[in-house]
């Protein structure tokens, strides 16, 4: 394997984090295979942050301009340190402690399971949805609580699934229901098939099982025909979810619940303004960490 790098930022703060998050997020020709990720420096130091892009070579000087580019007309200073024989996405992700979010208990390799918890073992991997992002977690705080407000679902859909980790939840929460997973990364395919294995969660095409498909979107013949669904899970970025609003909204049955995810707080607005167009309101949110997740429902008239 080739060495891999990643490119670090110095601390900057919270506010211009979140701009160059937003300025990756909405550059179209980001390289597909460059991890940007930002946290805080520490627990008692909220309002200092610093970026890290994980990269599977050697950075150019193009590519250090490049990441300084998302900091606007002042860029911090930048750093590139490299990671020899490890695979850049998986050290990203090791060594991070379990997390619990409703009912759930996610854990990478190497930790054991919680009594009483529903467990999903989900191995740092090439793609992303270990349950240890604010996203994904609250995701799963979000269906844990439809669950427990009564709702139902026959008819699962989760865009962008990453490592399948939603949907298996949305399965377990709702054995019985027809469950389709998508991803844009053609990675994701293998990634969810050994980690449905891993988990005990049944691949194929009937109800109670788990079928997946490689496309943006709804650009796939498999999603449209079962459409429309009853839960519809998006945890992509704020921009796609606005610009596939429609889409996504069509894809979901009258009276159904549809959850959404990877905005930044700052986006909020944006996105619910999108689904509210299309007839969907926010039933409720949840704020972790600077993101938001919305579980919206669709007007039964629609």
């Amino acid at each position: 394997m080739a060495d891999s790098w990643k490119l670090v930022s110095a601390i900057v703060s919270k506010d211009k984090a979140q701009a160059a998050l937003v300025a990756q997020e909405e550059d179209a020709d980001w390289p597909w295979d460059w991890v940007l990720t930002g946290m805080e420096v520490a627990d008692d130091r909220p309002d200092e942050w610093t970026l890290e892009v994980f990269l599977p070579g050697k950075p150019s000087a193009a590519d250090k301009c490049r990441f300084a580019a998302l900091f606007g007309n002042a860029p911090p200073k930048i750093s590139a340190e490299k990671i020899a024989d490890q695979d850049w996405l998986v050290l990203s992700q090791q060594g991070i402690a379990p997390i619990d979010a409703g009912r759930f208990h996610v854990r990478t390799d190497g930790f054991p399971a919680a009594p009483g918890k529903v467990n999903f073992v989900i191995p740092a991997s090439q793609a992303f949805g270990t349950g240890h992002h604010a996203t994904t977690a609250g995701c799963l705080e979000m269906l844990d609580l439809m669950k427990r407000q009564g709702n139902a679902a026959r008819n699962i859909a989760d865009i962008g699934t990453g490592t399948g980790l939603l949907a298996f939840a949305a399965m377990h929460l709702w054995p019985r229901a027809l469950a389709t997973a998508s991803d844009i990364d053609p990675v994701c395919a293998l990634v969810v098939a050994d980690n449905a294995a891993l988990n005990g969660v049944r691949m194929g095409a009937r109800p109670g099982s788990l079928t997946m498909a490689i496309a943006p979107g709804m650009a796939d013949p498999l999603l449209q025909a079962r459409a429309p669904y009853d839960l519809f899970i998006a945890n992509i970025l704020a921009g796609p979810l606005v610009e596939l609003a429609e889409e996504f909204a069509a894809a979901t049955a009258p009276g159904g619940n549809i959850l959404l995810a990877g905005l930044l707080e700052t986006q909020e607005q944006s996105v619910r303004a999108a689904y509210r167009r299309q007839g969907l309101r926010l039933h409720r949110r949840k704020g972790r960490d600077d993101w938001s997740v919305l579980w919206l429902r669709k007007s039964r008239l629609r």
